[in-house]
């Protein structure tokens, strides 16, 4: 398992990134970044005020969507399978429509256990929001 780098500038790029997912993804309501190996939200930026407790919640859920343990055990037999001997992750991007919003997941590529999350209005364009959040994660390399 990867681990990160604690150099003086991480959360201002960790800031930098929250801001530009906020500012550059189409319809942007919400923008995050979590660190899945302490279970900790980072950083948020957001057009609404939401409970702490959801703020919260958000952590957990990205780990387990990522990294829960059914996932994790189709990795092992995927990885088994093809004789890989890694612990990088099958699973990258995620994308997940609500009743009235569009929530995509992206893992980082250099540290597997942080994730960018951006919330959009549920129009967005699907291909236009990947294009733009892919752009943004790209620049940065956490």
């Amino acid at each position: 398992m990867a681990t990160k780098r604690m150099t003086p500038g991480f959360s201002d790029q960790v800031m930098g990134l929250v801001k530009s997912l906020r500012t550059d993804a189409p319809d942007c309501v919400a923008s995050g970044v979590v660190d899945m190996s302490t279970g900790m939200l980072l950083s948020y930026e957001t057009v609404d005020n939401h409970p702490p407790e959801v703020l919260d919640l958000l952590a957990g859920a990205t780990l387990d969507l990522f990294q829960g343990r059914t996932v994790v055990m189709i990795e092992d037999v995927f990885k088994e399978r093809r004789g890989i001997q890694s612990d990088n992750h099958f699973f990258q991007e995620i994308l997940v429509n609500s009743d009235n919003l569009t929530h995509l997941f992206v893992r980082m590529t250099e540290q597997q256990d942080v994730v960018a999350v951006v919330v959009c209005r549920k129009a967005v364009n699907v291909g236009m929001l990947f294009a733009q959040v892919r752009r943004v994660v790209r620049e940065y390399r956490l």
